[in-house]
């Protein structure tokens, strides 16, 4: 009788995104509602992570990932949302909190050693973020956008798409 194996270690999903946004602060809620829509879709290859806000910690998530895309709600972010490709940038503060994506590129490469993967940031604009608001008009028009190019940037898009990079 052979012996019970261990299972193996599961290696996280190539596409890691990571959602940023209070969903009790209106428009704020943006980054957690387009979390919540793919989390529902179950796309294989695709973790989701949501954070009010971006910690030191959010780089050892960034592990063995290919590809990381940034979500988050802007003021003064054109419409209906800013795609663009990001590069590490040591904006350390004095303090751990709230850190920008860029920042949490660094920090993985100051912990790992390593080159991040690859990284896009997903800034969809609002314009009300007060305590206990919901999400305006305006916010859910964009929400709808981005969320096509969500899709699209985790390669969950129609065949006709798939020849669209990220």
């Amino acid at each position: 009788m052979s012996e019970p194996r261990e299972p193996a270690a599961s290696s996280p999903a190539p596409v890691l995104v990571l959602a940023v946004g209070n969903p009790s602060r209106g428009d704020d809620a943006i980054g957690p509602a387009l979390a919540a829509r793919l989390e529902a879709a179950d796309l294989p290859g695709v973790e989701v992570i949501t954070e009010f806000q971006l910690q030191v910690e959010n780089a050892l998530d960034l592990v063995g990932r290919e590809r990381v895309i940034f979500i988050d709600a802007g003021s003064g972010t054109p419409a209906p949302f800013e795609r663009r490709r990001l590069a590490e940038a040591p904006d350390f503060l004095h303090t751990s909190h709230a850190l920008s994506p860029e920042a949490v590129l660094a920090t993985y490469r100051r912990v790992t050693g390593e080159t991040p993967p690859e990284a896009w940031l997903l800034c969809v604009p609002g314009e009300s973020f007060e305590l206990g608001e919901r999400l305006s008009a305006t916010a859910v028009a964009h929400l709808e956008a981005a969320w096509v190019e969500l899709r699209r940037a985790v390669g969950a898009t129609a065949a006709a798409d798939q020849n669209i990079q990220p």
